[in-house]
């Protein structure tokens, strides 16, 4: 067997197996799910880590109401080719009931506006447990996540404060009202997850290949034009041939000029980059520490 392969068996255990320890540990579980590659891998993975039983827990979509409709219609498909429940819950929601307030200006996202819906739903649903994609590749404020990482009753995080995991013992110990945010996908790099989506023929969303997209240029970013992105009177759509590495909000989502049409392109592609795709995200860039803050308020 060739090493690379190796090498995805091993990640894919450890990634079982932090899901069967969630399984274990846990009442009321969650996998939180996107859309996007990395939440479409957990979800294949928790299908395989307990079949031919079906997945134990819901997976969970914070719809910010400004998603790509090709994400809405996969994750719609996908929920029912893997025979999960799915519970969605609403950025709108939340505003209707003055618990978030929209933002204003070109640059208004409701991306942080989620983290308000997320700990509402957590709250409601008594979850003491949610499962995420996230990788210590990502970003600086994700690679000192630790696999379980504890919430406090307010849903925050402190990055100073997390408990150690030796020899794959992971603490899942908690107090009312507390719970915690798991990610079996830690150790997977970007290269990793699109060489296990090829080795295991996993079907995406036609966003990851390149496609023609009218989009706008704004500070860097190539944002697709949408009824949600309030537009300067100098910035105008144009036609360009792109595709996305991450997807999420469409008015923070920045896609990237490319060519590549098959999986085999995009591993070419993503080896040869030297920027991550949170590159790609405008709300990572609003100030320094912009990931780090989100997620110490409650964000995934």
């Amino acid at each position: 067997m060739p090493t690379k392969n190796i090498y995805l068996k091993e990640l894919e255990s450890e990634s079982i197996y932090v899901l069967r320890e969630v399984a274990a540990q846990f009442e009321r579980s969650a996998l939180l799910f996107s859309g996007g590659k990395d939440s479409i891998v957990l979800s294949y993975l928790a299908k395989k880590a307990f079949a031919p039983a079906k997945i134990p827990f819901p997976l969970m979509h914070i719809d910010t109401g400004h998603n790509f409709p090709e994400t809405l219609t996969y994750r719609d498909e996908w929920v029912k080719k893997i025979d999960a429940r799915l519970i969605v819950k609403n950025v709108q929601d939340s505003i209707d009931k003055g618990r978030a307030k929209e933002e204003k200006g070109y640059n208004a996202s409701r991306n942080l506006l989620q983290t308000v819906t997320l700990l509402d739903a957590i709250e409601e649903l008594k979850l003491d447990c949610c499962m995420g994609g996230a990788r210590r590749d990502e970003e600086k404020a994700r690679a000192k996540e630790r696999f379980f990482s504890h919430r406090d009753e307010f849903g925050q995080w402190n990055p100073k404060n997390q408990r150690p995991e030796l020899w794959d013992l992971f603490n899942g110990r908690k107090n009312m009202g507390e719970h915690f945010r798991v990610f079996p996908l830690s150790n997977w790099t970007e290269l990793d997850i699109w060489q296990y989506i090829k080795e295991e023929n996993i079907p995406l969303p036609n966003l990851y290949f390149t496609h023609q997209r009218e989009v706008i240029e704004r500070d860097g970013q190539l944002l697709a034009k949408s009824d949600f992105l309030n537009l300067r009177e100098t910035e105008k759509g144009k036609m360009m041939q792109v595709r996305f590495r991450t997807i999420g909000d469409m008015t923070c989502t920045g896609a990237v000029l490319s060519e590549a049409s098959t999986i085999d392109e995009i591993v070419a592609e993503v080896a040869a980059s030297r920027v991550t795709e949170r590159g790609t995200r405008s709300d990572d860039k609003r100030s320094e520490t912009a990931m780090e803050d989100r997620k110490k308020a409650g964000y995934f």
